[in-house]
């Protein structure tokens, strides 16, 4: 599964994402809060907890955020390792999305590379 996801979508390193950022993509981190709170996070990510992810994103769900609801804008899924993030990009590409990337490595590699994070 992890192999087919990754197929089909784009795997960005950290700088990357960063240079993304800056041309407008939009950074959805689904790492669970605790995480969050220990190693920080990306600055102008948004936390999407993967478990509620799925009707966030649908425009006709009632519990849609408008803020990630556009199929057209750049996405890119933020999780620990860089494992759960490929699968949740291309659940993005099922349910329509058309620029889903994942960080490569997920927020660790970010840390790793020097990048700026945020704390809680």
């Amino acid at each position: 599964m992890l192999f087919a996801s990754r197929t089909r979508i784009d795997r960005l390193g950290p700088e990357e994402v960063l240079d993304a950022q800056r041309l407008g993509a939009l950074v959805l981190d689904t790492r669970d809060i605790d995480d969050r709170r220990k190693e920080g996070f990306i600055p102008g990510s948004i936390h999407v907890p993967l478990s509620v992810l799925p009707w966030r994103v649908d425009p006709s769900s009632p519990s849609t955020d408008a803020r990630i609801n556009d199929i057209h804008r750049h996405f890119v899924v933020v999780c620990n390792d860089g494992f759960s993030s490929s699968i949740t990009a291309a659940l993005l590409v099922d349910l329509g999305f058309t620029d889903v990337s994942d960080l490569c490595g997920g927020h660790r590699a970010w840390a790793i590379a020097g990048l700026p994070i945020e704390f809680c």
